[in-house]
């Protein structure tokens, strides 16, 4: 497989999985109605650790330009790879958030609430502020990418990023994913990936979704260069101190 698609399948996979939890709990009359938060963060955990699987021995498993930006930054990664890999995780996050339509179509219909729909593809913040919001997203993103320098035994090339211990080695960082929900998603819903917001949010602008409302698009900024800043602040950290 190649990095490419590599990236746009486990993309795809963290999509589909990720923003399907949220549809099983957020939609109307779907078996885990109201489940919760922490049913939110463990599955995006556990849809990480799927993503990483898959793509981690071809490409390394970024999964989020904002993982590619900060790898390139600290020069674990070259400059040459960012542009494929970003466009291979956008291309798999519109086919995952689509997935996710067409798996909860009866139950996209039978919800009225626009913001519950709208939540089913991309993040908004609890409170509006859009200052606190930004702190928030770099926040949480810098945890993300500088922890991921420091999981032991990790070799990221362009090519594979052997993390050991075969598909247990995803482990650490679906951890780490399910800790920043727990801990720091509750302002923003902690996207902390350009691609899993961005993405999905130009997939509900497109798709004829029933009593959708509007696509919140003086927000979207803030889900992009929050994770990129973050990830940057995060390599150049790193790089100060290792």
């Amino acid at each position: 497989m190649s990095p490419f698609m590599a990236e746009l399948l486990g993309t795809m996979l963290l999509m589909l999985l990720g923003n399907g939890v949220v549809a099983n709990v957020l939609l109307n009359d779907t078996k885990g109605n109201n489940s919760g938060w922490l049913v939110i963060t463990t599955a995006w955990g556990l849809a990480v650790f799927v993503g990483v699987v898959v793509a981690g021995p071809y490409s390394g498993a970024h999964l989020s330009p904002a993982v590619t930006i900060g790898l390139a930054i600290a020069g674990k990664f070259p400059w040459a790879s960012v542009l494929p890999y970003i466009v291979a995780q956008f291309l798999g996050a519109f086919i995952g958030s689509f997935l996710v339509w067409v798996m909860y179509y009866d139950h996209f219909n039978r919800t009225n609430n626009p913001a519950s729909i709208l939540a089913v593809f991309c993040t908004g913040p609890a409170i509006r502020n859009y200052i606190s919001n930004i702190a928030s997203e770099i926040i949480g993103a810098f945890v993300l990418v500088f922890t991921v320098f420091y999981i032991s035994g990790a070799q990221i090339t362009p090519t594979k990023t052997p993390i050991g211990l075969g598909s247990v080695g995803a482990l650490p960082v679906a951890l780490l994913v399910w800790v920043i929900g727990l801990s720091l998603g509750g302002t923003t819903g902690y996207a902390i990936n350009p691609a899993r917001d961005l993405g999905p949010r130009i997939m509900h602008f497109i798709l004829p979704i029933k009593n959708k409302g509007t696509s919140d698009w003086r927000y979207a900024w803030i889900p992009v260069l929050g994770p990129i800043a973050g990830a940057a602040i995060a390599a150049l950290l790193y790089l100060c101190i290792k």
